[in-house]
Parts: structure tokens; sequence; C-alpha cells
């Protein structure tokens, strides 16, 4: 953990501080660190914290606000393509389709408990 300087190796030898507040110190990570990357999904979540994905979202936004109350000459907008994003992993990285849910479709699975 170079955040705090604390050697990992360390600590499993029972050397150095004590394994309950290194968890504690890993869960009080900053949200660019490699740690909370890793936890999200992967190395391409490096360095996007919070301020990134905001500053990503605004930049999206003043796009499509540019786009749409813009007055194009010749009557055609220019592309402009949207901040690149690290990929979710996950459920929500899964390409298959999927039939949506429907609320008899949740009737039916209560009414079989």
């Amino acid at each position: 953990m170079a955040y705090y300087g604390v050697d990992l190796t360390q600590v499993i030898a029972g050397h150095g501080p004590a394994p309950s507040l290194v968890l504690a110190l890993a869960q009080r990570l900053p949200d660019t660190s490699l740690t909370v990357a890793l936890a999200a999904g992967g190395r391409q979540h490096f360095g996007w914290g919070v301020d990134r994905h905001l500053m990503a979202d605004v930049f999206d936004a003043v796009n499509q606000n540019t786009r749409a109350t813009g007055h194009w000459a010749k009557g055609k907008a220019p592309t402009i393509p949207a901040w690149p994003r690290p990929k979710p992993a996950g459920p929500a990285a899964d390409p298959s389709p999927r039939r949506p849910v429907t609320v008899a479709d949740l009737y039916q699975r209560f009414q079989r408990r």
C-alpha cells in the first residue's frame, strides 16, 4: 500500500500494524487508487474518480446541448465523439440481450414462494 506506506508483506508476517487497521486504511483509499479501480472492474478504471466521471458527463452534456440548440450552416451539425470511458464490468457489461421483466413475471415469482 504505497498510499499509506504500509508494507503488506510485513503485516502478513505478523509485523507492522494490526490487520484491522490495514483493512480500515484500505477501505478509506481515494477513489482514484489502483485498489479501488481493481475492485470496480479492472485497471482501465485507474484514475477515474468521481471528479473525472463528472467532467466526462459535463463534456457530453455540453456537446448534446450544443447539437440540440445550434444553428448550423447547411443544416448539419458536426459530430463530436463522446468522452472515452472505461468499460463497465460485471452484469452491466454483459452484451447478451435480455427480455425485460414485467410486473406479471414479478407476481409469478412471488407466488411461487
